[in-house]
C-alpha cells in the first residue's frame, strides 16, 4: 500500500505506537517516521502485527532478550534495532 491509502493509515499507526513504555514509544515512532514509508507491503503488514504484541514481549524483542518466531517480525525488529534514536 502506497500513496493516499498508506497516508490514511499513519495516524492510526502512530496512535498504536504509543505504548506503556517511553522507550517503546520512541523506537516504534522512529521506525514509523523513517522506515515505514519505504517498506514493502509485507514489511508494513509485519509492523502492524508487531504492534499487536504485548509490551513485555515487544520490549524483550527490541532489547535482544528474546526473538520472535515469525521471520517477518524478526526482520522488522532488526530494522528497528538498527536505527538510532
Amino acid at each position: 500500500m502506497t500513496g493516499p491509502e498508506a497516508d490514511r493509515d499513519l495516524p492510526r499507526l502512530r496512535w498504536r505506537c504509543r505504548r506503556g513504555m517511553r522507550e517503546l514509544d520512541e523506537l516504534l515512532t522512529w521506525y514509523l517516521e523513517h522506515d515505514y514509508g519505504s517498506a514493502s507491503a509485507a514489511e508494513r503488514d509485519a509492523f502492524a502485527r508487531l504492534l499487536d504484541l504485548p509490551d513485555p514481549d515487544l520490549f524483550g524483542y527490541l532489547v535482544g532478550r528474546d526473538a520472535p518466531t515469525e521471520e517477518s517480525i524478526r526482520h522488522v525488529i532488526a530494522r528497528i534495532r538498527r536505527d538510532p534514536l
